[in-house]
C-alpha cells in the first residue's frame, strides 16, 4: 500500500495555493495530482487542518475482543481441541480464530509432556 504524502509537501502545495498560484502549476511542480491537492483543500477547510489520517486500521477486526478474558479461557480449557474451544467460546468464533490468538498471545499447541520415559530400541 502506497505512503501518503508528507505534511510538508501537503503544507507547500497549500500555501502555494494561498499565494495565489493556480491549482495545475502546483501539481505539475510538485508532481502530485489535481485530486489530491483538491482533497487537501477540502480537509482543510472542513478540519483546520490536511493531516493524512493515521487511525486506518488493516484487515478485519479481530474476533476476541478481551484478550486477557481468552488467555484465562484457555489456560482452563488446555486439555480441549481447538475447535471444541471455539464453540465453547461462542461468538462466531472458527478453530482457525482460536489459532491465531494462541499464537499471537504466544501460546504453544503442544501438550505438557508426562512423566513416563519410553526406552529406546537398538
Amino acid at each position: 500500500m502506497p505512503a501518503p504524502y508528507s505534511y510538508d509537501l501537503r503544507t507547500k502545495a497549500i500555501e502555494a495555493f494561498k499565494r495565489g498560484q493556480r491549482k495545475s502549476e502546483i501539481c505539475r511542480l510538485l508532481q502530485i495530482s489535481r485530486n489530491s491537492l483538491d482533497l487537501w483543500l477540502k480537509k482543510e477547510k472542513e478540519t483546520g487542518d490536511y493531516q493524512a489520517n493515521t487511525n486506518r486500521q488493516k484487515g478485519r477486526p479481530p474476533k476476541i475482543k478481551d484478550e486477557t478474558k481468552f488467555q484465562e479461557f484457555i489456560k482452563e480449557q488446555k486439555e480441549l481441541t481447538q475447535g471444541r474451544m471455539a464453540e465453547l467460546w461462542g461468538e462466531g468464533l472458527t478453530q482457525q480464530n482460536v489459532s491465531s490468538a494462541c499464537k499471537k498471545l504466544g501460546i504453544t499447541r503442544k501438550k505438557k509432556l508426562t512423566g513416563i520415559k519410553k526406552e529406546m530400541r537398538n
